[in-house]
């Protein structure tokens, strides 16, 4: 999926000194390390796939040979490939390929593009989609089966909210589903009902199952297809790799193919959910690291203490603010993740674990805490197993120290916060909002962040991402009060949780994360200096060159 840049000038110079020849060399750009020691340059040069000069561009000439390839950068700005800690990277092909419902501003807008799917499907055939999110809508309410019904009398509909924690069905998905008023929500899930008694439309968490196993099976070709799309727009947005959080050990196999088939020039860092039998298969087999030139490594198992906050499954040491007499949900079964987690300890496999309330993230901290007592490090494969909390976004701040002192790794998404900003103050009141997205704190507390954006949960744009963690705004400018804007990110700060520290995150910090010689040559090529611009200018810049192992793999 190459394409040549337009920038790019071949000049067939010969080697003009005793300097080794290059395969290409990036020259008259910005250049932003993330590298402590060497924190600016003008140009790199690269071979086999490693970075061999960082510098400026005239002694970068140096290592110009006769079938060397010189990329002019006009300017532009070179940065360590941008690194997504926590992104479902089948979930954004889907979204793609399916009725992608975001930016949806009111019920009305909402409901007119479902329609338009409906009137386009056959008799009686479902139709899913994904994105919708209520928090623009007037009022601020979740749609409801009669909602659906007015629009879709006769096909099933399953809507999955943006969070990916709820969704609505209309009536008939409800009858092919068997949900009336006297099923009861499974472990971890919650039905919503309405002053009758009777279902609203609305699945919590692993209430979505209910309706989840009786969607039509995607096709092999569908579910590759999901993956490559996936892929590719993630390359298009600047991406070099994605850390997936949470998928099957059949997708291991899957990946595997498209690989060898040549359909994947992105890194995936995979993680397979547990507990479970993905899990137990990927205990067995142990980690892979590496694989297809040190693109694809599966070493990491995704659990979920609660659900999401916007859909009140977020477990909360006190009630919800706007819903009393409710804390969330606990969505894993305890007994099972303590036996998987010490086993994994002994294997040498990574756990990360989807925390969001305060509730679940104490009692994450505690689950670490015990496992790391009863495996000592003498039966430990890994001295530091780099467990991570995916999310870690309401933390009482008498919690905050514990994740240094247990290693444990804060793994947010910056874009939760300028989004969550327009509802969490509603669900939470404004104390609780201490702890929440915290980033500042955090880093002071001796923590660096792993960066990433949970799309499809949000867009999954790395210049939106950066943005969000350095101005801690809306994309309107917008920020609530009592939304702590002291706990934002310095540029350095944020350039850091999206290239090198995610890299540490996933045991790869010595290979690639900063521009240094002997690391793999990922770079991300923007056309503004978002370390420099305004920060409203952010999100207005472009990607103008995606790098992995030295390999031009997207352009405009």
């Amino acid at each position: 999926m190459r394409s040549t840049p337009s920038a790019v000038l071949l000049l067939g110079l010969a080697a003009c000194s005793t300097a080794e020849p290059a395969d290409r060399i990036f020259t008259n750009g910005i250049v932003y390390t993330a590298n402590d020691s060497q924190p600016q340059a003008e140009a790199v040069a690269v071979k086999d796939g490693k970075v061999i000069f960082v510098g400026s561009s005239a002694e970068a000439r140096r290592h110009a040979g006769s079938n060397t390839e010189v990329i002019d950068l006009q300017g532009k700005t070179l940065l360590p490939g941008f690194v997504d800690a926590h992104y479902h990277l089948a979930g954004v092909g889907e979204r793609e390929l399916t009725l992608n419902l975001e930016g949806t501003q009111s019920l009305d807008e909402f409901l007119a593009r479902v329609k338009e799917r409906v009137d386009q499907a056959a008799p009686g055939a479902w139709v899913v989609g994904r994105g919708w999110i209520e928090t623009p809508w007037n009022p601020r309410r979740f749609p409801t089966r009669q909602d659906l019904d007015r629009i879709a009398p006769a096909n099933p509909v399953f809507l999955t909210r943006a969070d990916g924690h709820a969704g609505v069905a209309n009536s008939a998905a409800l009858k092919l589903a068997g949900i009336t008023r006297a099923t009861r929500p499974p472990a971890g899930g919650e039905i919503l009902r309405d002053g009758r008694g009777e279902p609203t439309g609305m699945l919590i968490d692993r209430a979505q199952g209910l309706i989840g196993r009786h969607l039509p099976d995607a096709t092999e070709a569908q579910e590759d297809s999901a993956w490559v799309v996936g892929v590719n727009r993630s390359l298009s947005l600047g991406w070099t790799q994605i850390q997936d959080a949470g998928s099957s050990w059949e997708d291991v196999g899957r990946l595997r193919r498209l690989y060898r088939d040549g359909r994947i020039g992105l890194r995936i860092y995979l993680s397979i959910r547990g507990p479970g039998e993905s899990a137990d298969s990927l205990l067995a087999h142990g980690a892979s690291v590496g694989e297809f030139d040190g693109r694809f490594t599966v070493r990491t198992i995704k659990a979920a203490m609660d659900g999401a906050l916007g859909s009140r499954g977020a477990l909360l040491l006190r009630e919800y603010s706007d819903a009393p007499g409710t804390v969330g949900l606990l969505t894993t079964d305890l007994e099972k993740f303590r036996m998987m987690a010490r086993e994994a300890l002994r294997k040498g496999i990574q756990v990360e674990v989807h925390a969001i309330g305060d509730s679940a993230n104490r009692l994450l901290l505690n689950e670490v805490e015990a496992a790391l007592r009863d495996v000592p490090e003498a039966e430990r494969a890994i001295h530091q197993p780099r467990w991570r909390d995916e999310h870690t976004q309401i933390v009482d701040p008498a919690d905050i120290p514990r994740f240094q002192q247990l290693g444990v790794i804060p793994s947010m998404q910056p874009s939760h916060a300028i989004g969550d900003l327009h509802f969490a103050p509603d669900r939470l009141g404004t104390e609780r909002l201490a702890g929440a997205y915290a980033w500042q704190t955090l880093i002071k507390a001796g923590n660096i962040i792993a960066g990433g954006s949970d799309a499809p949960v949000e867009r999954g744009e790395p210049l939106i991402e950066f943005y969000a963690a350095v101005a801690r705004k809306d994309l309107k400018g917008f920020s609530g009060e009592g939304w702590h804007p002291e706990e934002a990110m310095t540029r350095e700060q944020a350039l850091k949780a999206f290239t090198i520290w995610p890299a540490y995150a996933a045991f790869e910090e010595s290979e690639r994360g900063s521009i240094e010689v002997g690391k793999w040559a990922d770079f991300t090529v923007f056309d503004k200096d978002i370390m420099t611009v305004p920060e409203a200018e952010i999100p207005t810049a472009k990607n103008m060159m995606t790098v992995v192992n030295g390999e031009i793999v997207y352009t405009p």
